[in-house]
């Protein structure tokens, strides 16, 4: 062989090793590290190789699709959310299956999520006025961290959130928890604003924190002190009532039902309120509030009847503070409305007459009525409270019945504050759960000589007997579970004949708490005894007209 046959071999010998080692690929890849934030998500990894393949992780938060392979591929690689704060570290290895030296790793770097309270919207605009079930607002907040609803004092009373919970079962991730606040009426001609903060529940370092304000719009103007805005507050009330038949809006107001307007002849009447509401009624009803702020604005209204709210006996309602502002009211009914209590600026209303309080849910009879607050009022009605009728109280189980059970539950005595307030001419209280014996007053104020020489009617007997509601025509207290002795003061009162009183007095029913049968141990057979103490007095007709 001559050296050009040999040198020729060898060569080819070359090429025939640099291709064999150009075929040989062996695994491959284009990236061997990957970096990721918090939320997690997927990358794509190309695979370049000449066998089988296989892509292993001893992190469970890292999954691989596809796991194995022969040839190229280009594999994903998910990575969860992170569920800590802090940074953490995996791995990839793609394994040659034939050839276990043969191997390239995937190093994979994740942030942790940041300590956030972050809103979709910064920022919530509300009207001044809508239904009560649409009085509501939703807030979507991200969070990985539980936190308190802070609402500013001076907004807590319109404003409030309800309950709320924020599941920590994902760790630091991010969830989205819906919060939903309620608002009420804005009856003010200005905007009112609330910043609200979400302060977290333990001691982070928050990377964003945001806060939500709440911008709720002006009243709607009234144009009070006049008959159009009159006519403004009485249709915006009824709305508010969503009161069943309203007024036609193209009818004068001096044509709509339940609606009486001053007349210049009338008592009372002074020229600026001549046209304007005298007197309104507002009935059937379906209201779960108070009574609406528009009323407020009818500032010439001498009287003003609110009766009958749908579903009345299950409402725990307060009057609210807006009618406390008509201080020249002189007579109001608010009848079966769902009312418990009354709002502790009902004092205010000094001119009242006569007040209605009759079908309401009242378990005690409110603390603002007294005689100091209300020096004008003559006539108090507050019968037939009872939210369910209860024969035998003693065997019931059942609480919250209202009819001013609470009154007389401890002290077994008919309220004395009442049997004090000596202007009244009219007290019902009728049909109600009051218990216990009627006060015999004997430490009360008596008749005087003084008293019988200045009535000729008044015998005198009457001298040194408790002067008990000495100007009272009609005093009804039936149908509850009065028991014990009928007081002196009572079955020797001048007017006792004026009252029905084997109707209106001294019929009760049921048993009490104590098992006792209501009614009095001394009731009268007839009123033969009152009119011989009464001497010459003529029996009087309690049905006649006065």
């Amino acid at each position: 062989m001559n050296v050009k046959t040999y040198i020729s071999i060898f060569l080819c010998a070359l090429v025939a090793v640099g291709c064999s080692d150009d075929k040989k690929v062996g695994v491959k890849i284009d990236s061997d590290s990957i970096e990721i934030g918090a939320e997690g998500g997927t990358r794509n990894i190309r695979i370049t190789a000449d066998d089988q393949w296989v892509a292993l992780t001893n992190d469970p938060w890292i999954t691989i699709s596809p796991a194995n392979g022969r040839g190229s591929a280009v594999c994903q690689i998910i990575i969860d959310s992170a569920l800590l704060n802090e940074p953490r570290q995996g791995m990839v290895r793609i394994q040659n299956q034939n050839n276990w030296e043969e191997r390239r790793d995937i190093s994979i770097s994740q942030q942790g999520f940041d300590y956030a309270i972050t809103l979709e919207s910064p920022q919530v605009n509300i009207a001044n006025y809508a239904a009560l079930d649409a009085r509501t607002f939703d807030v979507r907040v991200k969070t990985n961290v539980d936190f308190d609803i802070e609402i500013p004092e001076e907004a807590q009373s319109w404003l409030r959130s309800e309950e709320y919970q924020v599941n920590l079962d994902r760790g630091v991730r991010p969830r989205e928890v819906t919060l939903r606040f309620n608002w009420e009426i804005n009856s003010r001609d200005t905007e009112r604003n609330a910043y609200i903060v979400f302060k977290p529940r333990k001691e982070v370092q928050l990377a964003t924190q945001d806060g939500l304000t709440v911008r709720q719009n002006a009243s709607e103007p009234i144009d009070v002190g006049t008959r159009a805005g009159d006519s403004v507050a009485l249709l915006s009330i009824a709305r508010a009532l969503d009161m069943w038949q309203s007024w036609e809006t193209s009818e004068s107001m001096a044509n709509w039902d339940n609606v009486e307007l001053w007349e210049k002849d009338m008592e009372g009447c002074t020229d600026d309120m001549v046209g304007r509401v005298k007197y309104a009624r507002f009935y059937m009803f379906s209201t779960k509030e108070g009574i609406p702020f528009e009323v407020q604005y009818l500032t010439a209204a001498n009287e003003l009847v609110f009766y009958s709210n749908t579903n009345s006996t299950l409402y725990n309602l307060s009057t609210g503070e807006h009618i406390s502002k008509l201080k020249q009211l002189k007579r109001l009914t608010i009848g079966a409305y769902g009312l418990t209590e009354l709002d502790p600026s009902f004092k205010e209303l000094k001119s009242l007459e006569y007040l209605n309080l009759s079908g309401n849910n009242f378990e005690n009879i409110p603390s603002v009525l007294t005689k100091e607050n209300f020096p004008n009022l003559h006539a108090l009605r507050l019968n037939t409270n009872q939210r369910i009728i209860i024969y035998d109280l003693y065997n019931s189980t059942t609480t919250n019945f209202g009819g001013l059970f609470q009154e007389t539950s401890e002290t077994r005595e008919f309220p004395r504050r009442l049997l004090e307030w000596d202007k009244l001419d009219t007290l019902v209280l009728s049909v109600n759960y009051l218990q216990g014996r009627i006060p015999d007053m004997k430490d009360y104020t008596t008749y005087t000589q003084a008293d019988i020489n200045a009535a000729d009617s008044l015998p005198q007997a009457l001298v040194g007997i408790p002067k008990v509601l000495p100007n009272i025509k009609r005093f009804s207290i039936n149908l509850n579970r009065l028991t014990g002795e009928l007081p002196e003061w009572l079955l020797r009162h001048p007017a006792l004949d004026w009252w029905d009183p084997f109707t209106l007095v001294f019929t009760q029913e049921g048993k009490d708490k104590e098992g006792k049968t209501a009614g009095f141990t001394n009731e009268p057979i007839n009123l033969n005894d009152y009119y011989e103490f009464y001497e010459g007095k003529k029996y009087l007709d309690p049905n006649r007209k006065e």
